[in-house]
């Protein structure tokens, strides 16, 4: 009878147990039966996170731009991630849904959670954060040895970066995401912690929108030493050059006009290292031009 109370006692247990109750990072509750099996990302860096933490193979579903790594590139579309096809999301039948807060809409995840199916909303703004995800994912998925390694080798790579470049002389920066409406980033913006991490100061830091929009006259009157843009591929975008029509502009003064590709700057990934290890190496050649040693 004690045999029998006990199995009964521990099966009834066993769900309670297994139960995941996790923070999201728009402050909501997000309970899980059990670690996801099959998972829907909304965004490319999160379907990277995923994989990155160990959880590529629980991936059912993914937006347009999830190409990395290549396994990712066979992972079924659900449309685009500011165009979500819901009825694609629901015919995979998910376990959960993770999705990116600036780049989805709210009523598409509101819509996915009043079907029952639960969503978990990602939005990395330090770089602490981009290694915390890997760790809350490798949770999620029930893949917590990868996910905290790489957390771990994330963070190293980091600090390693801060040590080598962070108390250098400061270079005023000017990140341009876009020039037709010019785009910028805030002090809130993930790249503004990788520039803080290269001894970088970002001009348009006390702005209060994340990714604003700013007038050239703007761009000319914060006088930044170094531009640097983005674009849409691996290619140096032709309008970053239009700057050296301003020939007083330090950033034009000093040739340092760099492109660094989105993909290794602008995705909430460890891959954003890559891009900052470019990034401190252009602001050290600023500095060298400069003869702050």
């Amino acid at each position: 009878m004690k045999k029998a109370f006990f199995l009964l006692f521990a099966a009834l247990a066993l769900p309670a147990a297994a139960e995941l109750r996790l923070t999201d990072d728009a402050g909501r509750t997000v309970v899980l039966a059990a670690p996801a099996q099959r998972i829907v990302s909304l965004a490319p860096h999160v379907t990277e996170l995923l994989f990155a933490a160990g959880a590529g193979g629980k991936v059912v579903g993914a937006t347009q731009y999830s190409d990395y790594p290549d396994a990712a590139k066979k992972i079924p579309r659900v449309g685009g991630y500011t165009s979500v096809d819901m009825e694609a999301v629901v015919a995979l039948k998910p376990d959960l849904v993770i999705a990116w807060k600036s780049g989805n809409r709210n009523q598409q995840y509101d819509r996915l959670e009043k079907l029952g199916i639960p969503v978990f909303v990602n939005e990395p703004r330090s770089l602490d954060d981009v290694a915390r995800a890997l760790e809350t994912f490798g949770r999620i998925a029930a893949t917590p040895r990868e996910a905290d390694e790489a957390a771990r080798a994330f963070r190293a790579r980091r600090d390693a970066l801060a040590k080598q470049y962070a108390a250098r002389p400061p270079v005023a920066v000017f990140y341009q995401i876009w020039n037709k409406p010019l785009m910028t980033i805030n002090g809130q913006h993930l790249i503004s912690d990788v520039m803080t991490l290269c001894g970088g100061r970002n001009v348009f830091a006390g702005l209060p929108i994340l990714a604003p929009t700013v007038t050239e006259e703007a761009v000319l009157a914060a006088a930044p030493e170094v531009i640097v843009a983005s674009g849409m591929g691996e290619s140096r975008p032709e309008w970053l050059d239009a700057w050296r029509r301003w020939a007083a502009l330090p950033a034009v003064k000093g040739d340092n006009l760099y492109f660094i590709p989105p993909e290794i700057l602008q995705r909430h990934t460890p891959r954003i290292l890559d891009g900052a290890q470019k990034l401190c190496e252009q602001l050290e050649q600023a500095r060298q031009k400069a003869g702050r040693k």
